[in-house]
C-alpha cells in the first residue's frame, strides 16, 4: 500500500493541543457521538422491524441511517482517543483506510439523499405509476449502484493519494485523515491531483445538489395540483429533505469544490458534517414524521411488554 512512501505514520495536530480543551473535545463528541447512535440505530431497528414502513421512502431512509452511523464511526472513535492521548499518532495505512471510507460513507449519503429526492418526485409528480416505478427491486438495484459508485469514487481518490510521495514532514493539520490536509504532505507537485480530486469530489457534490434543487422545485410547483391535506403531508416531508441537503450539500461544497487553499474555520466545518448532521438527521426525520413516531411507540410498547413477560 506504501508506494514510493518513506513515512510510516502521521500526527494528527487535532482541533487543539491545550489539555484542558482536549477534555472539552472529548465530552463533546462523546455527547454528539453516543446520540448519532441512538437515533440512527433506533431508525434502523424501527424500520427493519416495523411491518408499517415499508414504502421506498424508508428503504431509503434505512440506508441514509447506515451510511451516517458508519460515516460518523470512520472519524468519532479516533477522535475520542486521540482526545485522550499524548502521542495522536496514526500509521500510514490507517490513514489511507480512514479516507477511504470517510469517502466511502460520505458519497453514499450523497448518493441515497438523491435517491430520496427521486422518490419524492416520483410519489408527488406521478402518484399512480409510484409502486411500478419505485418497485422493490428498482430500489434495491439503485442502492447497490449508489454502493458500487460509493466505491468507485473512493478507489480514485485513494489512487491519486497514492500516486504521490511522502518523504517530509508527518504533522496532519486536522482532527482526522482527509485528503487536502494529507497532500499538502506529499513531496512533489500536487496541483493537478487537486484539480482531479475537486473535480471528483466537487462534481459530485455539486452536480447531486443542483438536481436535488432541481427535482424539489419542481415538486413544489406540482404541489399547487394537490389538495390541502395533501400539499401539508407533501411539504413536511420535502421540508425534512430539503434541510438535511442544505445543511449537508452546503458544507461539503465549501469543503470540496475550492482550490486547495485551507480557512481557520475548515476543522469547525469538519466537526458539524461529521458528526452533527448524522445527528441532527434521525432528529429531523423522526420529529417531522407521524408514522416512524408511531412505529417506534409500538417497538416500545412491545418491548416493554416482553420485558414484564419475563
Amino acid at each position: 500500500m506504501q508506494l514510493n512512501n518513506n513515512v510510516t505514520e502521521f500526527i494528527l495536530l487535532g482541533l487543539t493541543q491545550d489539555p484542558l480543551r482536549k477534555k472539552i473535545i472529548f465530552a463533546i463528541f462523546l455527547f454528539f457521538y453516543l446520540g448519532m447512535l441512538v437515533g440512527n440505530l433506533l431508525i434502523i431497528t424501527t424500520i427493519k422491524t416495523s411491518q408499517v414502513l415499508g414504502s421506498p421512502m424508508y428503504f431509503f431512509l434505512f440506508y441514509l441511517s447506515l451510511s451516517d452511523t458508519c460515516f460518523s464511526t470512520s472519524i468519532a472513535p479516533r477522535t475520542l482517543m486521540d482526545a485522550l492521548s499524548k502521542k495522536t499518532t496514526i500509521s500510514f495505512n490507517q490513514c489511507i483506510i480512514q479516507v477511504f471510507t470517510l469517502h466511502f460513507f460520505g458519497c453514499m449519503e450523497v448518493f441515497i439523499l438523491t435517491l430520496m429526492a427521486v422518490d419524492r418526485y416520483v410519489a408527488i409528480c406521478k402518484p399512480l405509476h409510484y409502486m411500478t416505478i419505485m418497485s422493490h427491486r428498482v430500489c434495491s438495484v439503485l442502492v447497490a449502484v449508489a454502493w458500487v459508485g460509493s466505491c468507485v469514487h473512493s478507489l480514485v481518490q485513494i489512487f491519486l493519494a497514492l500516486s504521490l510521495p511522502y518523504c517530509g514532514p508527518n504533522e496532519i493539520d486536522h482532527y482526522f485523515c482527509d485528503l487536502e490536509p494529507l497532500l499538502k504532505l506529499a513531496c512533489a507537485d500536487t496541483y493537478v491531483i487537486n484539480l482531479l480530486l475537486v473535480s471528483n469530489s466537487g462534481a459530485i457534490c455539486t452536480v447531486s445538489f443542483v438536481m436535488l434543487m432541481f427535482s424539489y422545485v419542481i415538486i413544489l410547483h406540482s404541489l399547487r395540483n394537490h389538495s390541502v391535506e395533501g400539499r401539508r403531508k407533501a411539504l413536511s416531508t420535502c421540508i425534512s429533505h430539503i434541510i438535511v441537503v442544505i445543511l449537508f450539500f452546503g458544507l461539503c461544497i465549501f469543503i470540496y469544490t475550492r482550490p486547495a487553499t485551507t480557512f481557520p474555520m475548515d476543522k469547525m466545518i469538519a466537526v458539524f458534517y461529521s458528526i452533527g448532521t448524522p445527528l441532527l438527521n434521525p432528529l429531523i426525520y423522526t420529529l417531522r414524521n407521524a408514522e416512524v413516531k408511531n412505529a417506534m411507540r409500538k417497538l416500545w410498547s412491545k418491548k416493554l411488554v416482553s420485558d414484564d413477560v419475563r
